[in-house]
């Protein structure tokens, strides 16, 4: 960090500003990508780091850089490269932190990505899983341009900070796919209403017992090939007449 490390009180309050706003997330309505940015820039601050980025799995088991701390090409160009190798894609493969020292050693292990690290100055290199029990959804990656290891507090605060951010982005997507099943349990209620006013409306026009009503709505959607909502849908609001439902009644009972 061109500042040189916080003061102890510092990185105190900042510390507690991170988890503050983390913390937003698990209850209130949230950009996650704004969190996520301040996550990497809290992590230059407090970690005493010259570059951070967050990188997060697709659903395709892919490696996507959702936040980093430097919009500099080539800066993009290295967290992206990290899909096909180094430390960020092993630590999301074991689930296990991946702390180098000095990338200076790595460059067999890593041939495209240790060199290319080391020529925009970076020596140090640690990606955290950011994993939630057995699940593991990406990695928070950490340079600095000095060799070295993490100390253990570094290591302890890096691992809280996205142990905490995990939380909040599974939280969200939870919700998200909560708000999908609501949605259409939802829908599916409604469907049953509109269905039913449909039904009285046959039975009335026909003369029909309830069921032989419903009978009557199925089998014209079947033999139209149309949802059974969209049919009840249009007979309520008059867009259907109940005889053009009631002419296909005996040949949708033999079917």
């Amino acid at each position: 960090m061109s500042g040189g490390a916080p003061s102890r009180t510092e990185r105190e309050s900042r510390l507690l500003r991170a988890f503050v706003e983390l913390a937003d997330t698990l209850v209130d309505d949230y950009d996650v990508v704004d969190v996520l940015h301040r996550l990497v820039d809290h992590c230059v601050q407090l970690l005493d780091a010259q570059a951070a980025a967050l990188m997060l799995s697709d659903r395709r088991g892919g490696l996507r850089v959702m936040a980093c701390s430097s919009d500099r090409t080539r800066m993009l160009e290295l967290f992206r490269l990290q899909a096909s190798e180094g430390p960020c894609l092993e630590c999301v493969h074991t689930g296990e932190p991946v702390l180098i020292a000095d990338l200076a050693t790595t460059t067999g292990r890593w041939p495209r990505f240790a060199p290319l690290a080391l020529e925009e100055g970076f020596v140090s290199a640690y990606a955290v899983p950011m994993r939630l029990r057995r699940e593991t959804i990406g990695a928070l990656n950490l340079f600095r341009r000095e060799a070295g290891s993490l100390s253990e507090e570094d290591l302890l605060v890096v691992r809280a900070l996205a142990d905490t951010a995990t939380i909040g982005i599974l939280q969200e997507r939870a919700i998200r796919r909560g708000e999908v099943v609501t949605e259409q349990l939802q829908t599916a209620l409604h469907s049953r209403v509109i269905i039913e006013q449909a039904k009285g409306v046959l039975a009335f026009a026909g003369n029909l017992a309830m069921e032989e009503a419903f009978q009557a709505l199925r089998g014209y959607a079947r033999g139209h090939n149309r949802r059974l909502a969209d049919v009840a849908r249009e007979l309520v609001a008059g867009e259907l007449r109940p005889a053009e439902l009631l002419a296909v009644r005996p040949r949708s009972r033999s079917g």
